[in-house]
C-alpha cells in the first residue's frame, strides 16, 4: 500500500488529511497491545467528511496507515509544538490517554523511527511541499487546510470537553488573522456549533512549517470534536444522516477560505 493517496486539484487550495490512516504494516501491529491494535487516537471518518472537496477543485492529500505508524503532523525529529504542552513524538509509544500501544520491551528504536520517518514521512512531506509549490506558481497563491479530529474529552491535553471546531493558524503566524476571524464567524452563523480560535490546538508541524504568509502560503488547521459527527464512545461507525450538518458548516467554510484569497 503506498503511504497516501492524491488527488490532483483545480484551484488554490490544498487538503491534507494527515490521521484518518488505519493501516498498519503486520510487523509493527504484532507489536502493539490490544488498546494500540484499535487504534483509539485516529481521526475517524475524517476523509469522509471532506468528499466534498474535489466538486469543489481542491488537491487532496490522505494518509493510508496509522499515525502509531508515524504521525505526519510531528517534526521528523520529534520537536515540541507547542512549549507548554507535551506532544506525542513522530512514533508515539504511548495513546493520549497514556496507555501503552506497544507491548514490554517492542517500542521501535531510533534507527527504526528514523526508517519509518523515511518510508511513511518524508513521501507524504514531499507531495504537499511539490503541490504548494505548483499551486502558488500557478495562481501566485497556496492555501492548506489541514483536517483533524479528535475525541471531545481528553484529560490528558485538555479540561473538560472541546469546543466542536478549532481553528488554527500558529497564533497567526500562518494565516493572517483577518481570514480565520471571517472562517469563525461563518461557524457561529451556522447557529449549531461552537468555535475557537488558537486554543488548545492552534496547528501542528504541517501548519507551522508550510504556512508563510509572506511568500502567498497560508495554512489553517480544523480540529473538529468528534462528537459533531459520530458517536465516540463506544465508537460508532460513520454516519453519513448524522454528520451532514458539519459537513455543510466545512463546505461553506472552505468555499468561504477559496474566496477570502481569490486575486
Amino acid at each position: 500500500m503506498p503511504p497516501f493517496h492524491f488527488h490532483p486539484g483545480t484551484t488554490p487550495l490544498l487538503i491534507s488529511i494527515p490521521h484518518a490512516g488505519t493501516a498498519v504494516p503486520d510487523d509493527i501491529a504484532e507489536r502493539f497491545t490490544p488498546v494500540g491494535r484499535a487504534l483509539p487516537d485516529t481521526d475517524w471518518y475524517v476523509h469522509h467528511l471532506y468528499d466534498f472537496a474535489r466538486r469543489l477543485g481542491a488537491s487532496v492529500l490522505t494518509a493510508n496507515y496509522s499515525r502509531y505508524v508515524v504521525d505526519l503532523n510531528r517534526a521528523p525529529d520529534s520537536a515540541l509544538l507547542y512549549s507548554a504542552s507535551p506532544t506525542t513524538p513522530v512514533c508515539a509509544s504511548r495513546t493520549f490517554a497514556d496507555e501503552p500501544i506497544y507491548t514490554d520491551g517492542y517500542s521501535p528504536s531510533e534507527p527504526e523511527v528514523q526508517g519509518r520517518v523515511a518510508k511513511y514521512w518524508q513521501p507524504y512531506h514531499h507531495c504537499i511541499a511539490a503541490e504548494l509549490a505548483r499551486i502558488r506558481q500557478e495562481y501566485g497563491v497556496a492555501l492548506l487546510w489541514d483536517a483533524h479530529s479528535i475525541a471531545s474529552e481528553i484529560p490528558s491535553l485538555f479540561a473538560g470537553s472541546l469546543p466542536e471546531f478549532n481553528l488554527g493558524t500558529r497564533d497567526g503566524a500562518s494565516c493572517p488573522s483577518n481570514i480565520v476571524n471571517v472562517l469563525a464567524e461563518e461557524v457561529r452563523a451556522s447557529g449549531k456549533f461552537s468555535v475557537v480560535m488558537n486554543g488548545r490546538f492552534k496547528g501542528g508541524y504541517i501548519t507551522m512549517h508550510y504556512g508563510r504568509p509572506s511568500e502567498n502560503i497560508y495554512a489553517v488547521q480544523l480540529e473538529l470534536a468528534q462528537r459533531t459527527y459520530m458517536t465516540e464512545s463506544p465508537l460508532g461507525p460513520w454516519d453519513a444522516a448524522r454528520a451532514r450538518d458539519v459537513m455543510e458548516c466545512i463546505e461553506r467554510l472552505i468555499v468561504r477560505y477559496l474566496k477570502l484569497n481569490e486575486s
